[in-house]
């Protein structure tokens, strides 16, 4: 089994789910008292906050790669990157590291392509539904990309930064997700991603009129996947 390097606390909310995930995934795989073979960095989310309200995107990535270097001297085999919105500085990263990334947006265009589905909607953080960085990453896999308004964008947003990454969960929250998920389908949505990894804290499939696509469930699958030799990275664009 390969070690898997997960690089967290952005939130540690979420962080705890991708360690939940893939020791089930293991378990459920092989059985018996089997769990994942793991090690973990998790930061202080509060100075990456601190970063992306500042537009410091280098310095959160020097600090990404110096904590993805330190996975790579504790054992791990490749890096999982518990986190969307961070993505955005996936190359800064990798710079100097001697071990993979599995990148998430990648992770997750092959499960919407498996399911059949080329238009999709996306949630997530206003960096990821407004910025190119992942919308682009989908797109170059062939997957047609629709984002909530800036209305419903910014009142996504504010619950992840307000709720979901404090551990709050809110039924009117629930209930205001519902919505907008609605009115992405009503656009033509085929499917839905969750592309924050808090938002499967708040919403599940039943939430929405169309399959979704759960990001940490996908990533910390796939992860666990290649750990245990039975699929390659998932690919990147070409």
């Amino acid at each position: 089994m390969k070690v898997i390097g997960l690089l967290g606390g952005m939130s540690w909310e979420s962080s705890s789910e991708y360690y939940r995930l893939v020791n089930e995934r293991v378990k459920a795989r092989l059985g018996g008292f089997h769990s994942a073979h793991t090690v973990l960095y998790s930061v202080d989310f509060a100075a990456i906050e601190q970063m992306q309200a500042d537009g410091r995107w280098d310095d959160a990535g020097a600090e990404l790669n110096r904590a993805a270097k330190a996975l790579e001297a504790a054992g791990a085999d490749f890096v999982v990157l518990c986190t969307n919105t961070m993505h955005k500085v996936a190359d800064r990263l990798e710079q100097g590291l001697g071990i993979p990334l599995l990148h998430l947006g990648d992770a997750t265009a092959s499960a919407v392509k498996a399911a059949g589905i080329r238009r999709v909607g996306l949630l997530g953080t206003g960096f990821t539904m407004g910025q190119p960085f992942y919308r682009d990453r989908l797109a170059a896999h062939g997957l047609d990309v629709l984002v909530p308004s800036a209305e419903d964008r910014a009142l996504v947003h504010r619950i992840i930064y307000d709720e979901l990454v404090l551990g709050v969960v809110e039924a009117a929250s629930r209930e205001a997700y519902r919505g907008v998920i609605a009115r992405l389908a009503d656009a033509g949505a085929e499917g839905v991603i969750y592309g924050c990894t808090e938002i499967e804290l708040l919403v599940g499939p039943e939430d929405s009129p169309v399959p979704t696509f759960p990001t940490t469930r996908l990533h910390a699958e796939a992860a666990v996947d290649y750990a245990l030799g039975t699929t390659s990275l998932p690919l990147p664009p070409t």
